[in-house]
């Protein structure tokens, strides 16, 4: 593998955390040469579908991984890594405590597939969710616990020796980012929906949301990624999760908190390394980051 190619390994939760989540992030990393791994941790059985969206598909996570590939095709994603795990639902669901969930999965288990995967890929840059998940999904919380334990474990020959010995060689990412977003504007629409009749505590299509909570749940930003030049193919990849739209394709809440939270660029925190005190916004994930250092 060549040392000076750029290599950004997402290390997401299910089908359309990427394209929902930093599709126009990475179509513009994309496009600048970087190879784009993903790694989707279940297969998103327990997301909504309409019935018409499964008349060509055997099950809902037949029809869930093909609208994955989609994305990943218009996104130009290098490699998807699937891990297989049943979607655990929203928390507090009984989907939580099933023995195939995410959720319900020995962490260190997981942990080391992450491992395994950033061993193989040798990313400079991971990017994972925040510790709250973003909007406190199990699944997203279980990725971010799994990730940050596999980045710091992968330099380590002592940790999971079993990949050592299968030929993978210990390697250090030099960056590690949380997706996050600036709960400024929801702080401001918590406020406003009981004015509309609307209850922050109970959104969404299933009313399993709380953005009350969400919106507490604050995490500094220290990246700013601009996509504007790469919209359309964002809303192509999103396009991609049709099943999933539903809700935000017809008037109503859905609809006004995603024009109120779109913007054209995404925002992270870097978890590694640390920031202390002062420092200036990245626009760059890889910034200071050089490829020909070796490893």
């Amino acid at each position: 593998m060549r040392e000076d190619t750029r290599r950004l390994l997402l290390s997401l939760a299910h089908p359309d955390d990427e394209s929902f989540g930093m599709g126009g992030t990475i179509a513009r990393y994309v496009d600048e040469g970087v190879e784009v791994y993903l790694i989707c941790a279940t297969n998103g059985e327990l997301g909504a579908a309409d019935p018409e969206f499964l008349e060509k598909y055997g099950s809902v996570t037949e029809l869930r991984l093909a609208e994955l590939r989609c994305a990943a095709e218009k996104l130009g994603i290098t490699r998807i890594y699937t891990l297989g795990y049943r979607d655990s639902g929203m928390a507090g669901s009984p989907d939580n405590a099933h023995p195939d969930s995410l959720a319900a999965a020995d962490p260190d288990e997981v942990a080391g597939r992450v491992t395994e995967i950033i061993r193989e890929v040798r990313p400079q840059v991971v990017v994972t969710f925040d510790p709250f998940g973003g909007y406190g999904h199990p699944d997203h919380i279980a990725m971010h616990r799994a990730t940050v334990r596999a980045f710091h474990a992968a330099p380590d020959p002592t940790q999971y020796p079993e990949q050592i010995e299968a030929g993978l060689q210990p390697y250090r990412p030099r960056k590690l980012y949380y997706h996050t977003f600036d709960r400024r504007w929801l702080r401001f629409a918590v406020r406003v929906m009981p004015l509309l009749g609307q209850n922050p505590e109970q959104f969404g299509r299933n009313k399993d949301i709380n953005l009350r909570v969400i919106a507490a749940h604050e995490y500094p930003i220290h990246a700013r990624i601009a996509f504007d030049r790469y919209t359309e193919i964002a809303r192509q990849a999103r396009d991609c999760h049709a099943s999933q739209l539903a809700g935000f394709a017809r008037p109503g809440p859905l609809q006004w908190l995603r024009h109120l939270l779109e913007t054209n660029e995404d925002t992270f925190m870097r978890a590694y390394p640390p920031v202390n005190g002062a420092y200036e916004c990245e626009r760059d994930l890889f910034e200071g980051v050089h490829t020909d250092a070796g490893q």
